[in-house]
């Protein structure tokens, strides 16, 4: 560890490194860069091609950008229709979605119990994986332990270099099949090895869907009830993919084009996932609620409610960034359907499990948050709830700890990383963007003529 005159030393270099290094946000006018890949409009900039996923909230018409009730296809089929249909005949549709992502069709009965057979197959992990692996190595972070995980996994493959499809999708339905134990094994050595709580392990059921094996594996008891597996299953499907533009599958795309291994791609997405201006997103809005909660004096008070809420965007309360977490999204702007999917279903829990009284109390901050920040973005339309909002809401009901939260978005969207890897893989093309450089050319100094 580096002593305290170090660090004092390391905080000046730090602090010159803050002055000379921001990048004036002009100077991306200036040179007709798009900050963010972003247009001035929101919009995102087009640099890729997908046949997986697609977000639309809006549509360009003369150029101007028009809100439009948001939409989320997976493979060109509405998962609003998925998840009714799965919902109207009573079972599980993770691995119906992931099938479906990776190959481009919906499954046959057939082509669904060959799927799920493989998965089984898949979900052992490699003898003596979990003791070298992950319980002589805990850590405080699941994300973190998740992204270390993965890579060890390199070791285990008889062909870990390989980038030919099939030898990728192999590696993709194995990975599919081991995140969730991954996920579990690495939360139950945290809670032992960090928490100093007793050290639970449970192996996998072959025959539960995922959704069931999750709630299996990190419950002390392994009991759940259809109606809370059920609504897990819809996290899992509503996060499964959001198109190659996000920022952990652009990652994904931008590795994968350099001819690396699949091992280093996805760790590379889960690290991408974890930070808080992506899947961190959600933890973020459930710690806003929680300091929403604490500081007014009646949930249900609107007007409480509104004058917090006022100040958070002021930049005077809680994180003081000024940001409505779980409230509005680059992509949709009228409305976030994974959003009214799980509210839907929230709602009905809520009522089960009694909560009613912590769901109508986000349903007023998402009321009276839409309308905060349609007033600030001077919008005609209140700003939409994404699925932040609802989703922690959901883990609560569930008692599944906020340890979960990111790394269970990420177990989700395993599949639409693979489907990317393995749609990336089919181009030769590295992807290989330009930077304008604002240095002049300077004149070299030798040592002795050098001064601070």
């Amino acid at each position: 560890m580096l002593n305290q005159k170090m660090d004092h030393r390391l905080a000046e270099y730090a602090d010159n490194i803050t002055k000379r290094d921001y990048i004036n946000r002009q100077l991306y006018e200036k040179y007709d860069v798009k900050h963010g890949l972003r247009h001035a409009d929101g919009t995102g900039v087009l640099v890729g091609i997908t046949r997986i996923g697609y977000v639309n909230g809006y549509e360009k018409v003369d150029g101007k950008k028009i809100p439009v009730e948001g939409d989320l296809l997976y493979r060109g089929y509405s998962v609003r229709d998925m998840v009714d249909d799965f919902r109207s005949s009573n079972r599980f549709g993770y691995e119906e979605v992931a099938y479906t992502l990776l190959f481009g069709n919906l499954p046959t009965k057939k082509e669904l119990q060959f799927f799920k057979g493989l998965l089984r197959e898949e979900q052992d992990l490699p003898r003596n994986y979990l003791e070298d692996v992950i319980l002589k190595v805990p850590g405080k972070n699941v994300m973190n332990k998740m992204m270390r995980s993965v890579l060890s996994l390199y070791s285990y493959d008889v062909d870990p270099e390989g980038t030919s499809t099939a030898n990728v999708l192999r590696q993709c339905i194995s990975l599919l099949a081991k995140i969730p134990v991954i996920m579990a094994y690495n939360y139950q050595a945290k809670k032992h090895y960090i928490d100093g709580e007793s050290l639970v392990i449970h192996y996998p059921e072959g025959e539960l869907a995922t959704a069931e094996n999750i709630l299996h594996l990190i419950r002390k008891n392994s009991d759940f009830t259809e109606a809370e597996a059920k609504i897990l299953d819809l996290m899992l499907i509503l996060h499964a993919e959001h198109g190659g533009g996000n920022n952990s599958t652009f990652a994904t795309h931008v590795v994968s084009s350099s001819g690396t291994d699949t091992y280093s791609t996805i760790a590379t997405a889960l690290g991408s996932l974890k930070g808080p201006r992506h899947g961190g997103a959600n933890l973020m809005c459930s710690a806003m609620l929680d300091d929403i909660a604490s500081n007014v004096r009646d949930i249900h008070n609107r007007d409480d409610i509104e004058d917090y809420l006022r100040r958070i965007m002021g930049g005077q309360a809680f994180d003081e960034k000024g940001l409505i977490y779980g409230i509005g999204h680059a992509v949709y702007t009228l409305s976030d359907p994974r959003a009214i999917m799980l509210k839907e279903q929230a709602k009905k829990l809520a009522d089960e499990k009694g909560y009613a009284d912590q769901y109508a109390f986000v349903e007023l901050v998402e009321d009276i948050g839409g309308k905060l920040l349609q007033e600030r973005k001077k919008t005609d339309y209140p700003v939409a709830a994404n699925i932040d909002l609802y989703s922690g809401l959901v883990y609560q009901m569930l008692g599944i700890p906020r340890d979960l939260y990111t790394p269970l978005f990420a177990t989700a969207r395993m599949a639409g990383w693979c489907a990317h890897r393995l749609e990336q893989v089919q181009d030769k093309k590295i992807l290989r963007p330009a930077y304008v450089h604002l240095n002049s050319h300077k004149k070299y100094l030798s040592m002795e003529n050098r001064s601070k």
